[in-house]
């Protein structure tokens, strides 16, 4: 009974966003605040990690019931302790600046990219699997990580169902497609898109992390190809498996999306280059014109893909809501609790975590980038690397103008570690662990948790030590 009273507590503060009068934004003394403040993110994030292992059916009922939970812990101590109009500014300018837009643009691209259906055939030989996971890789950057996922990973299993060696596989279909694929612009993954909204380019990630994508695509799509032909021939002096979808010339369906996906592209781009200057104050939050149009623009796209897109197209990728529905509620409770974790960074050495600035910041001052680049990537492994993104961005200043010039190679740094090392567990970013139940239900016997570790430290350890190396030194 209590949780309900907390919820509907939460619910009417969310409410009382498009009713309050404007108001001047009010500081909640991040310098003041203690460690204390930031358990509810880490009981979030940890919820998210470990319930989906250790209690899979009860954590799929309730998982709303966690984020409530755990933004309550956050939503009622400050209304009680800072204020009713600093917690309502707070939570007014993290709906409407970063968790609104950041949901409506994993919306249109899980509708329109879950709108676009391969069908048919190929046989897994290694030159074909090494161009699938190239091709998916690509598509990445344009669709997301979540919808290239989508959209390849069915494709991919097909292909390699009669191979008797297919593990491989999908454990480089998930260091390249769901992770390292999206790093070259903010559709891609969750965190660029945040550093988007944050005020980072479009395009600067494109220029700024193409080297490090390059070098770590090249040296996985060689190293894939070389054990998959060993396997490959391996397999050759073997009695043959039954093919249970054989051969046959693959087919496309539902190209308009793909027209649809160019709309997404260019209503960010508008939000970026279109200033027309008109803002509208919502509870002390600028809301600026160009992002509502953006944003209205995306809802409009995802519903042409759902009125165009022919019914059994989307059935064919066996599409429903219920991923986007569990995104929306866990970041909803993500960027509630995340509120006071940034407002104690913003003060720096004055606040509870000057410990973590001392961290990641060399004797004179100046920032740790190899310390930026591990930490970041390390919590994205078992952590959501889009809250932890935002944690590190804040940690280096939060300035984006700053973070772009000077600031690039920490920029660099958190964004790189932050993508990539999403890939070292099945945690660490939302399509691993999709992937993995897919293949898990089509006979793949993949890897365990820690197996998977095995993989990724073996494979991905020592790629991420020489990105160390030659890009963040």
């Amino acid at each position: 009974m209590a949780l309900s009273n907390l919820t509907r507590l939460a619910a009417l503060a969310v409410l009382c966003l498009f009713s309050a009068p404007a108001l001047a934004a009010s500081d909640i003394g991040g310098a003041s605040m203690g460690v204390l403040w930031a358990l509810p993110f880490a009981g979030m994030l940890l919820s998210i990690a470990l319930g989906p292992i250790l209690f899979p059916h009860f954590w799929e009922l309730n998982y709303g019931k966690f984020a409530a939970f755990w933004a309550a812990l956050v939503l009622v101590p400050l209304v009680l302790l800072r204020g009713f109009e600093p917690a309502l500014a707070s939570l007014a300018h993290t709906a409407l600046l970063e968790y609104i837009p950041f949901i409506i643009l994993l919306f249109a691209l899980f509708t329109i990219a879950g709108g676009i259906l391969i069908m048919g055939n190929l046989h897994g030989t290694p030159a074909t699997n090494t161009a699938l996971l190239a091709i998916g890789t690509l598509m990445a950057s344009f669709v997301g990580t979540t919808g290239a996922s989508i959209i390849m990973i069915r494709p991919v299993l097909r292909a390699n169902d009669s191979r008797r060696h297919n593990v491989h596989v999908v454990v480089f279909f998930i260091f390249l497609v769901s992770n390292i694929g999206g790093s070259l612009t903010p559709l891609g993954d969750p965190p660029l898109f945040l550093g988007f909204l944050r005020g980072v380019s479009f395009f600067w990630t494109t220029t700024h992390l193409l080297p490090e994508t390059l070098l770590a695509v090249g040296i996985l799509l060689a190293l894939f190809f070389a054990l998959d032909n060993w396997f490959y021939k391996k397999e050759a002096g073997m009695p043959s498996l039954k093919d249970p979808t054989p051969d046959r010339d693959l087919k496309l369906y539902g190209k308009v999306n793909f027209i649809l996906l160019g709309g997404v592209i260019a209503a960010i781009l508008m939000s970026a280059s279109w200033k027309p200057g008109i803002v509208f104050d919502i509870a002390g939050s600028r809301v600026e014109l160009q992002n509502i149009v953006r944003d209205v623009i995306l809802l409009a796209l995802a519903g042409l893909s759902l009125k165009l897109t022919p019914k059994p197209v989307r059935a064919g990728n066996e599409f429903t809501w219920g991923p986007i529905l569990e995104v929306a509620k866990l970041f909803a409770g993500i960027f509630v609790c995340i509120i006071p974790v940034l407002a104690m960074l913003q003060a720096g050495r004055n606040g509870a975590f000057s410990g973590l600035v001392a961290l990641v910041s060399n004797p004179d001052g100046s920032h740790n980038t190899v310390a930026y680049f591990w930490l970041t990537g390390i919590l994205s492994s078992f952590l959501d690397n889009a809250p932890t993104y935002l944690v590190f961005f804040e940690l280096a200043g939060g300035d984006p103008q700053m973070l772009m010039t000077t600031g690039a190679l920490t920029l660099a740094a958190v964004s790189a570690g932050a993508v990539f090392m999403g890939a070292n567990t099945y945690i660490g970013n939302a399509p691993n662990f999709m992937v993995y139940a897919i293949a898990k239900d089509r006979k793949v016997r993949m890897p365990s948790f820690f197996g998977y570790m095995l993989w990724s430290g073996a494979i991905l350890i020592p790629l991420f030590l020489l990105q160390t190396v030659i890009f963040f030194r």
